[in-house]
């Protein structure tokens, strides 16, 4: 019943081989990673959008696909997704460290001047044994 079988004349071979197929029936390990944080410096209030959150980008880069979440006073409020991100009244993919930009959040408009918008990802890291 289609059983594989294998010769080897060096057992670390046969070792390594087996380590290499058990790793490949792990699943990866997801990790979160915090890829730029911003302050909110105004908020803008918009009949048909929403809230607007004016925003210097303080680290890292905030980019449009990131989840985000809000922190106020050391605790996080909201976490969620960007609707829209702009720079100046175009839109942009992402917003380095030391640029301003305008952020809307989807579902979330009790944002308020101090609070932290962090841009977070998630990344798989190959699990060993």
């Amino acid at each position: 019943e289609e059983v594989e079988i294998r010769m080897y004349s060096i057992i670390y071979d046969a070792i390594n081989e087996v380590r290499d197929a058990m790793e490949g029936m792990l699943s990866a390990e997801v990790k979160e990673e915090i890829k730029g944080s911003a302050e909110i410096r105004e908020t803008f209030k918009i009949s048909k959008v929403g809230t607007i959150a004016g925003c210097m980008v303080t680290d890292g880069v905030i980019e449009r696909s990131n989840d985000i979440r809000i922190i106020r006073d050391g605790v996080v409020v909201y976490t969620g997704k960007l609707g829209s991100l702009k720079r100046f009244k175009d839109d942009a993919k992402e917003v380095r460290q030391g640029f301003e930009c305008g952020l809307n959040i989807e579902k979330f408009n009790d944002i308020k001047v101090g609070d932290i918008v962090e841009a977070f990802g998630f990344t798989e890291v190959k699990r060993t044994l």
